[in-house]
């Protein structure tokens, strides 16, 4: 039973790092269409959140499978849990990075008001965060975890950086208005998108040690 267990747990692996590498992907692709006005990129972005949403459904409804037939208790049950919270975190950025493309869809290929530069930096480091924490789960890597957790001060900075030098572009013309509201708007998708990385690595640091940072305020 504990060997099938193990193998059912490394199937899980591997699909949870399939599914982060496809949300990474799904984030570079955004910027990529953003900067070079890739349309095309941007529609099929938008068209293929679907892939990210059975990825979950596919993984959550092996962890049930797991639970009823296995019936886990304390470490293996933490690990089973930790999975499905994970998921939601990574099924929630494929939404934003959909709702990203909408954006870059609705700027089209109007020309950008400023030069792309934390925007992309925003981006990376978000990609980051994603791989790292579903690193630190699959290696049981507490200090890798606690490294994504406080990485996401950096995107919380960049996003600071980038409203601030959006809402001078503003002051200085208003016909930016409409662009730098864009532009805006897909900086805070990120921002978010950096902090749903963030949850997973608090669910990682949950999977090794039992606690959660939301226990620690109680």
């Amino acid at each position: 039973m504990r060997d099938r267990f193990n193998r059912e747990l490394e199937i899980l692996n591997n699909e949870l790092i399939e599914m982060g590498s496809a949300v990474e992907k799904a984030i570079q692709d955004a910027i990529i269409a953003l900067r070079e006005k890739d349309m095309i990129l941007a529609q099929k972005i938008a068209d293929n959140d679907d892939e990210i949403d059975n990825m979950e459904k596919d993984i959550e409804s092996r962890c049930l499978k797991l639970l009823v037939q296995q019936q886990p208790v304390a470490g293996n049950l933490r690990l089973i849990s930790a999975i499905f919270k994970m998921i939601t975190d990574l099924e929630r950025i494929g939404d934003q990075v959909q709702d990203i493309s909408e954006i870059i869809l609705r700027i089209g290929n109007n020309r950008l008001i400023k030069e792309l530069t934390h925007i992309p930096q925003m981006a990376e480091a978000t990609m980051k965060m994603v791989n790292k924490s579903i690193d630190a789960f699959v290696n049981k890597d507490l200090e890798l975890a606690k490294e994504v957790i406080e990485y996401d001060d950096i995107v919380d900075n960049l996003f600071a950086t980038i409203k601030d030098e959006l809402i001078s572009l503003i002051r200085m013309d208003a016909s930016n208005g409409e662009q730098a509201i864009d532009l805006l708007m897909i900086a805070k998708y990120l921002e978010r998108i950096g902090d749903h990385a963030e949850n997973i690595a608090e669910w990682v640091v949950f999977s090794i040690t039992g606690m959660h940072k939301s226990e620690e305020k109680m």
